[in-house]
């Protein structure tokens, strides 16, 4: 797998545009990935869902189970599915808008200089072999591509909003992305300390 610099897109996967995005800050590139969790509804994998949240095409209004997220923007840059597939909704050249509030090695807004990847799963249960081959593939891209992505650098996105998300959840197996990747298992990040007046 590779990305094509001049698009930000991985080279054979299938793309559709989010316009949940917007360009990165000028002088940035990509310096982390996040790993986040997804299922729509919870618990339930499969289906178009999530293709359609981050498309904003998700009935929020019709279907009481997605009530809760009426008007929410979001987009990772790539969705890995239970069976593998991956679809790319936004170039890596550009500002995803999947992280939120969120801070890392004292910086915060890591939507700045952050790749997402959404995996279908819960917190729970195990993500399934082919989704970690997969995951390992991007990654390894991203890494040829982006050298600011260093080993310490993919956490998920419970380690840059702790007490917010907890996603990719305990099931996640980052032993498994050290010895494939030397991926150096991610803690969570102190969090910045704001002044009262």
């Amino acid at each position: 797998m590779q990305v094509d610099q001049m698009t930000g897109r991985l080279r054979g996967v299938d793309y559709v545009h989010s316009p949940n995005q917007q360009p990165r800050p000028a002088g940035i590139a990509p310096e982390l990935v996040v790993i986040h969790g997804i299922s729509l509804p919870a618990g339930q994998f499969g289906g178009e869902y999530v293709d359609q949240l981050f498309t904003n095409a998700l009935d929020t209004q019709g279907d009481p189970r997605f009530a809760y997220l009426a008007g929410l923007r979001v987009s990772a840059h790539v969705y890995i599915r239970r069976d593998g597939h991956v679809t790319q909704f936004v170039g890596f050249n550009e500002m995803a808008w999947h992280a939120g509030q969120s801070w890392f090695a004292e910086r915060d807004n890591c939507n700045d200089f952050a790749i997402g990847i959404e995996l279908e799963g819960t917190d729970e249960q195990p993500y399934a072999a082919i989704q970690y081959s997969r995951l390992e593939a991007v990654l390894s891209a991203l890494q040829t591509a982006y050298p600011g992505i260093a080993a310490d650098r993919v956490v998920g996105h419970c380690h840059i909003a702790p007490g917010r998300k907890t996603d990719p959840g305990s099931a996640f197996d980052w032993a498994r992305l050290q010895r494939t990747l030397g991926i150096i298992k991610p803690t969570t990040q102190p969090q910045p300390q704001t002044s009262r007046s």
